[in-house]
């Protein structure tokens, strides 16, 4: 405190607050060095996002649609913001593809193997949509809401291998998109029907029955394959539901009744197993997408005996029920089979244009 004025007993007084030269510069340069760490933190941060947009764009896809798609709209474009990027909303779409059977023949590896191209969606699980009454019955938004989140130009793929065998699905797929892509994949016969009692037999004795109760010598789950397969005269036992299903042509008639055969194709299951890529190229090409899967996807798992899959974030087998040892069959019934479906094969190549190679016996 002092005062003011000449006359030192004046009684106004100010308070002066003293500020030294070395505390007014360190002041100066604190208020320097924040301005400078705010302007680098927001540029930091500006590049950052810049290259999480890019790498955001690349892994969800939208690179790719925007180069394949002819003229492809203004929305699979990112609109950039300053301080945010917006991309186009994912949403659920009925299915541009069905994977319609055959059961026991490969639909879940196929479906597994087209999910690693970056075009290619799936459902998960098999929804039975076509082929159930009280699912058919909830309507296309339930079906819709069953499906994956996708981007514009992506195809949504589910498979469900009973619509190819029950006979009201072609006309319901129909109802809902005339122009659907179907994939069918088939086996050779014979192995088909041993690999579906193959099932059939491991599901019944997992499954879980009343106390003190087994399966009875007479229930059909605890026959042999011969014995399902082959009736005490000798003969085929056609009506053996294994054996109806392999009738490939029987269910083939439904189809092309209903769908044109350039919307169908059929993949050959027995070489997806020997050479994937070359089952997955035809694939490709009929979708109408580039090819992206190749042999660097794929490796061969010694035990399992098949092929497992790769991509970018790490390897992926087929769980232990796919790929179950077969019993062995009496190769008498294995011929007496083969020699039964020579016809059934034929009428098959017939109406699909394609000799599929089956051994005769």
């Amino acid at each position: 405190m002092r005062p003011l004025g000449p006359d030192p007993s004046h009684s106004d007084c100010a308070l002066v607050v003293g500020v030294s030269r070395p505390k007014l510069a360190a002041l100066f340069l604190s208020v320097m060095l924040l301005s400078l760490f705010l302007t680098f933190h927001i540029l930091y941060d500006s590049a950052v996002y810049s290259i999480q947009a890019a790498t955001a764009i690349s892994e969800n896809k939208l690179a790719i649609l925007t180069n394949h798609i002819p003229n492809p709209p203004a929305i699979n474009q990112p609109v950039l913001f300053p301080n945010r990027i917006h991309f186009p909303k994912t949403s659920r779409r009925l299915p541009q593809c069905l994977i319609i059977g055959v059961r026991k023949c490969g639909t879940r590896a196929l479906l597994e193997m087209l999910y690693l191209h970056p075009r290619i969606q799936k459902a998960a699980g098999e929804v039975h949509f076509f082929d159930r009454d009280d699912n058919y019955l909830k309507g296309l938004d339930w079906y819709r809401k069953k499906m994956p989140h996708s981007f514009r130009g992506q195809i949504t793929i589910e498979k469900s291998p009973s619509y190819f065998v029950t006979p009201e699905v072609p006309e319901r797929v129909r109802a809902m998109n005339a122009s659907i892509k179907l994939l069918l994949i088939v086996r050779e016969p014979v192995t088909r029907a041993i690999s579906d009692y193959t099932q059939l037999r491991s599901h019944a004795a997992t499954a879980a029955l009343p106390p003190q109760q087994t399966l009875s010598s007479t229930s059909p789950l605890s026959k042999s394959f011969e014995e399902l397969a082959i009736m005490p005269n000798g003969t085929v036992n056609e009506a053996y539901r294994p054996l109806a299903i392999s009738q490939y042509h029987v269910h083939m008639h439904r189809w092309l009744e209903v769908f044109s055969r350039e919307q169908l194709l059929v993949v050959n299951g027995d070489q997806l197993i020997d050479d994937p890529v070359s089952q997955l190229r035809r694939i490709e090409d009929f979708l109408g997408i580039e090819p992206r899967i190749g042999s660097n996807n794929f490796y061969f798992n010694e035990t399992k005996g098949f092929y497992c899959l790769r991509n970018e974030t790490g390897d992926k087998c087929l769980r232990e029920t796919k790929g179950r040892k077969h019993p062995r069959v009496d190769p008498v019934v294995v011929s007496k089979l083969r020699k039964f479906f020579v016809e059934h094969n034929q009428k098959f190549y017939e109406l699909v244009g394609e000799d599929m190679g089956w051994p005769e016996e």
